[in-house]
């Protein structure tokens, strides 16, 4: 087996050597995944700088998204859900390497007619925007949300999500480029969020200028949307990525009713194991009724784990849009 091995934490991706390693021994309770391609993170960033609060013992194998073929199912099964054969996507520990090992809770099939690269990008972010907006915001027909960061891997989701259930999305972004790309995937407005005055052009956008229903924020940037939120919006808390944790006056969240959602989507297995199972079935739903497509990024293509140290650094510039996967090519087969 070929992977990406942690024995010592690095400062950045330049550091990322692919080695020869011992084929890995499944768990019983683990399938032994033959992998064809390897999403990046900006969490695989910071645990191979020592930097995430779940860091693996070392030595490890970095990456944790992935898709491929099952080669050997668990040992412990009479009955396992998939076959030696199967197409499958998920997550676990050790996705940068030519073979992955894990339990069947974290393993999906790949949606008929879908690419091993869409499906290695589907697992963290559709079912965290999905669980959002759905489960927690209740996003109905006739809804304004507002997508913040809307080119990004869940941004991407979150607006296709919207949409199916009927909403009026306004997207934001950075560039002109990633602008085009939420519009591509179905925006209805683009707003520039470089522009001090987004929130008045935001709420200018809705009817009456009332201001939008639903807030999706992964970036942090709750504060400055009440300015745009109407009575009794929901507000939802997805994640921090520009890097500060935000600090809020409560009286904004008392004289407009509004609602400050926390979205925690990989406790759900823990907490509350039957929405796992709904939100996989809605999404499902929405991939067949092709309401839901691929997100990944187009504009270069990464093929091999050498390529992975790039994508990182392409991650973490802030450049690409989507997902950013690596295709990982059989072992014995040109990389290309």
């Amino acid at each position: 087996m070929r992977g990406i091995q942690i024995k010592e934490y690095v400062k950045g991706p330049d550091e990322l050597r692919v080695t020869d390693l011992p084929k890995p021994k499944p768990l019983p309770e683990q399938y032994l995944i033959s992998t064809r391609a390897s999403a990046a993170n900006f969490f695989d960033l910071l645990q191979i700088a020592g930097k995430y609060q779940h860091q693996p013992p070392l030595p490890w194998i970095s990456g944790s998204e992935f898709s491929g073929v099952v080669e050997a199912v668990p040992s412990a099964s009479s009955s396992p859900k998939f076959k030696v054969g199967d197409r499958v996507f998920g997550a676990s520990q050790g996705a940068y390497a030519t073979l992955v090992c894990a339990r069947e809770e974290l393993l999906r099939p790949v949606p008929h007619g879908w690419s091993f690269s869409d499906a290695a990008g589907l697992f963290v972010t559709a079912p965290t925007s999905y669980s959002a907006l759905v489960v927690r915001a209740g996003v109905q027909p006739g809804d304004w949300v507002l997508v913040h960061a809307a080119a990004g891997g869940v941004g991407l989701a979150a607006v296709q999500i919207a949409k199916a259930f009927g909403a009026t999305v306004i997207a934001t972004a950075g560039t002109a480029q990633k602008l085009q790309v939420a519009k591509s995937y179905g925006a209805d407005h683009l707003v520039d969020y470089t522009d001090a005055k987004w929130p008045d052009i935001v709420k200018k956008l809705t009817p009456e200028k009332r201001g939008v229903d639903i807030v999706f924020d992964p970036v942090g940037l709750i504060d400055k949307s009440t300015k745009c939120i109407r009575w009794n919006g929901r507000l939802l808390v997805i994640g921090f990525a520009a890097g500060a944790i935000e600090k809020l006056a409560l009286n904004k969240v008392l004289l407009k009713n509004i609602s400050i959602v926390g979205v925690h989507w990989g406790m759900y297995a823990t907490h509350e194991p039957e929405t796992v199972e709904a939100v996989w079935n809605g999404l499902f739903k929405l991939i067949e009724e092709r309401g839901f497509r691929g997100t990944v990024f187009t504009d270069r293509e990464y093929v091999g784990l050498e390529s992975i140290p790039e994508a990182l650094k392409s991650l973490g510039s802030r450049g690409t849009w989507g997902k950013v996967v690596a295709q990982v090519p059989q072992e014995g087969r040109s990389k290309m």
